[in-house]
Parts: C-alpha cells; sequence; structure tokens
C-alpha cells in the first residue's frame, strides 16, 4: 500500500488497541490533497525526543497529515459517550483518528492524534473535518496554557490539506496533531459502562490504572482511581479558575481522565472579572460560566463514579458509600487549591482565619468596578497604581490597608512577596482580541507572523524582566459581547 511510511525516525506503538474491540474502530485517516505544514512546534518536538528534520520532511507532513501511517502501526477512531450540556449521548472521535502512542525520551508515553482526519463510524452524518482557524485557535490556546502551568494536550503540527470544506461559506481545511498522555475521558467510562458486560469496564479501568497512576495503592485500585481523578480534576479546575479560563464545553466526553485540559473548542480567556462570564454561542443558558465550572467539575465526577459505580463494590449500596466519600471530597479539595493559588497571588506565605474575606473582599471590588482580572493582579504585583479606576477607589484603598497589614503579620520581606506574586500573577494571557488578530491573519490573508508573534510572547508569562506591555491591554471594545464556536 503506498500509504505505508517506512521511515525508523520515528516509532509508534497502540496498547490501547490490545483492549476489547468494542472501545475503538481502526480507523485510517482520509488522505487529503496537499498536505502543508503552517505550524510545527519545534520546542515540544525536541522535549518529545522526535526529530524536527523529520517532520519538516516532505514524510513528515505525510506523517503530521495522516497521509502516509507507520509501517505496524494500527490507528484507531476511540469509541466514547457523553453527556453533553447534562443530556446522554453514544459520540466516539467523529473527527479525529488515534495514530498511536509514543515514548518520549523521557520515557512517558504519549498519544499522538489526528484532529480533522475525516469520516469514522463515530462521525454521525458529519465529514470528519476541521477548518484552519479552530485547529490554530487550539494550537494557540493550548500551548498558552502549557506556558501558564496548567495540565494541557499540547498542539505539535498544524497542516493545510489543500481542500476547503463548507461550514457556512467554504474554508479551508487543516488537521492538528495532538499530543495527550492520552484521550481516555469520563465519557469512555460511560460508553464502557453502557455496553452491558462488566468485563469491559474492568479492562478500561486496569488499563488506566497502569497506564496514568502510579499503582501505589492499598486496598481497593477501582476506589484509588476514582479519588486519583477526583484529586487532579480538582487541581485542574482550581488552576482555569485562578487565571480566569474558561472552557466553555464541559462536557463528561470533554473531561480527560489523566487531568488534562482537552478539547479546546468555544473557550476564551476572561478580562472583565465577572464570575457570570460565558463566551460560548452555543452555551444559551450559562451551563459552563465561569463560576460554575467547579461545580460543573463536581457534577462529571458524579457521572465518572456511577459509570464505575459496578467495580467498587459488589454490594451495590457500599459501592455508593465510597463513591459519595470521593465525591465529597471533591468541594473541599478544589476550595484548598483555590485558596492555596489565591494566596500566592497576593503574595501570603501562610494561612490566616480572616484570608478568605481578605480575597472575596478584592474579587468583589473587581466585580463591582469592572477590573480586568489579569491586569489587577499583574499591577498589585508591580505596584503600579495609575493605570486603572479601582485602584482610585475607596473600597480598594481600605482593602488595600488590610492587605498590607496582612502582609507586616508574616515573617517574609518585600522581595520574598514580590517573587511570590510573580511566579502566581501572570503578565499576559491569550486574550481573545489577540487570538483573534492572529486567526485572521493567518486564514484571511496567509499571513502568520501575527500568530508567531503572539505565541513568543505568551511563552513567558511569568517573566516580569522583559513585559511587552502592548500584550497587557484589554481591546478597546470591551464592553461588546464576545462569542466564541465550536468549530465542529
Amino acid at each position: 500500500m503506498d500509504r505505508i511510511l517506512k521511515d525508523k525516525t520515528i516509532k509508534l506503538e497502540n496498547t490501547y488497541a490490545k483492549l476489547p474491540s468494542r472501545l475503538f474502530t481502526a480507523q485510517y485517516p482520509e488522505k487529503v490533497k496537499e498536505p502543508k505544514i503552517v505550524a510545527l512546534n519545534k520546542t515540544l518536538a525536541k522535549n518529545l525526543g522526535i526529530d524536527v528534520s523529520f517532520l519538516e520532511s516532505e514524510e513528515g507532513a505525510n506523517f503530521l497529515s495522516g497521509n502516509k501511517i507507520l509501517d505496524g502501526t494500527t490507528p484507531i477512531a476511540q469509541a466514547y459517550a457523553g453527556h453533553q450540556f447534562g443530556y446522554f449521548t453514544i459520540l466516539g472521535d467523529g473527527r479525529a483518528v488515534l495514530l498511536g502512542e509514543y515514548l518520549t525520551k523521557d520515557g512517558e508515553r504519549v498519544d499522538i492524534q489526528l484532529k480533522g482526519s475525516g469520516r469514522t463510524p463515530y462521525s454521525r452524518g458529519g465529514d470528519g473535518k476541521a477548518s484552519l482557524g479552530p485547529m490554530l485557535r487550539e494550537y494557540i490556546i493550548s500551548e498558552g496554557m502549557y506556558a501558564l502551568g496548567i495540565p494541557t494536550t499540547r498542539s505539535l503540527a498544524v497542516l493545510k490539506t489543500g481542500e476547503d470544506i463548507f461550514r457556512e461559506d467554504f474554508l479551508p481545511g487543516a488537521i492538528l496533531t495532538r499530543i495527550a498522555k492520552s484521550h481516555i475521558r469520563v465519557g469512555t467510562f460511560e460508553y464502557a459502562a453502557r455496553l452491558g458486560d462488566k468485563k469491559y469496564l474492568k479492562e478500561l479501568a486496569d488499563y488506566t490504572l497502569e497506564r496514568h497512576f502510579d499503582g501505589n495503592y492499598n486496598g481497593n485500585p477501582y476506589e484509588y482511581l476514582l479519588n486519583q481523578v477526583v484529586k487532579r480534576q480538582a487541581e485542574l479546575i482550581s488552576k482555569w479558575q485562578l487565571v480566569g479560563f474558561i472552557h466553555g464545553v464541559m462536557n463528561t466526553d470533554n473531561m480527560s481522565i489523566a487531568g488534562e485540559t482537552i478539547d479546546y473548542g468555544p473557550c476564551a480567556f476572561m478580562d472583565i472579572y465577572d464570575p457570570s462570564t460565558v463566551f460560548s454561542s452555543i452555551d444559551l443558558n450559562g451551563r459552563y460560566a465561569y463560576e460554575k465550572q467547579p461545580r460543573i467539575g463536581g457534577w462529571n465526577l458524579a457521572r465518572f463514579a456511577e459509570a464505575i459505580l459496578s467495580l467498587l463494590d459488589d454490594d451495590k449500596d457500599k459501592a455508593i458509600e465510597i463513591a459519595n466519600g470521593a465525591l465529597d471530597r471533591y468541594n473541599q479539595l478544589y476550595l484548598n487549591n483555590w485558596y492555596s493559588g489565591m494566596r500566592k497571588k497576593l503574595g501570603l506565605f501562610n494561612e490566616e482565619e480572616g484570608d478568605k474575606d481578605l480575597i472575596e473582599g478584592l474579587l468583589s471590588i473587581m466585580l463591582k468596578y469592572k477590573a480586568d482580572y489579569t491586569n489587577t493582579f499583574y499591577n498589585l504585583t508591580i505596584g503600579k497604581f495609575t493605570s486603572m479606576d479601582i485602584f482610585y477607589m475607596d473600597e480598594f484603598k481600605t482593602w488595600y490597608t488590610l492587605w498590607n497589614e496582612r502582609l507586616s503579620r508574616q515573617e517574609e520581606g518585600k522581595d520574598e512577596v514580590k517573587k511570590l506574586m510573580e511566579e502566581n500573577n501572570p503578565t499576559v494571557i491569550p486574550r481573545n482580541h489577540r487570538v483573534e488578530e492572529a486567526l485572521e491573519a493567518a486564514v484571511n490573508r496567509n499571513d502568520y507572523s501575527v500568530m508567531e508573534n503572539l505565541i513568543a510572547v505568551l511563552k513567558n508569562p511569568y517573566d516580569y524582566l522583559s513585559v511587552n506591555e502592548e500584550y497587557t491591554k484589554l481591546p478597546k471594545n470591551i464592553e461588546k459581547g464576545y462569542k466564541t464556536y465550536c468549530g465542529t
């Protein structure tokens, strides 16, 4: 077959394909007309141990687009289900193919997946393709998230396919080559639980334990699995909240068991602080608004616990008790992580009883005066109080006095406080208007320099020695409603 790539530069395995075949379908990506790399993450490739010169070659483009498949590998489309806006449905990789798993130079196993690679048995009438804008968007924002220190899938490359696809209009087709710890989702377990035979669920759970968790547990392995997934999600969502990230579509099929941010569809970053902020054009009721993300995380975890209930204990009442115990801990784990992160943002090294009031007091003032979330903490860090209206308000001046009194009660001095704040308050984020500017230039004018400049700035969000002030500014029309779209 002319699609077999015999290059020995890169080697893939597929341990997931050893699971029961009802959990996936062997699936070749659809061949594209003219694959052309428009974004290549050379730093990521080097960190993984993948030869950049191979990726930049013609055969590299064939590999990254799925036009050629490595000899001896079996690409698959994964089956899964999901609660989408609260309603259960059977899903699966409708426009993605898992090429295989790559062992990095550090011995870590990661998935290499193509997004926008054509129809699969799970496409549900769609064409399985993706357009250039949404794929570049995921590239930009996922790399921004990584730089912010938030667990995330990574983007290895974006390629134009040389074909136009039709959505509301004809758009340039594209493929994203994505790296992830795995693509096992809460929805994967929901799907396995619906197959009617416990063996599917058990094999999936055993595989997940071996792949993602150290196995250093005493007693019930599936209780351990549940507790670890709860812990990772509490940590992840607290990190989202701390930087003002809004995922936009927190369906259970978009929650990674590995604890990574996955599936960047209608996501965006909050500018003006408002807990009710929602950007997604399809989230009409604000189900996935900024302030609701922690609660939805708990709701999704409850669906995970339901899916593996039969593994937790043969006695259903005992299984429910185990599940409820893990779920009850989620909220406190989340709050502990969030308050700990907020203390760091304010330069607080220890914990005092009044910290909650101090933190929430600042947020309420930010809400009242429509202060930018990121820039409030950035300016607090550098001690610049002339650039934002909030700093002239009496409520803020009262709060500022309380904050300084609180700082005076800890042993650490000003330099240590400033260093802690610099490590936890980014100077830049992937601001929505900057992302849109980059996409407009790339998609409409074939100019990738705007995107490249943005990514270069986003790589060092905690570098206070070389802040690019232009990228800290808000758009002029900040009050206008910004909307995001899935791009499916």
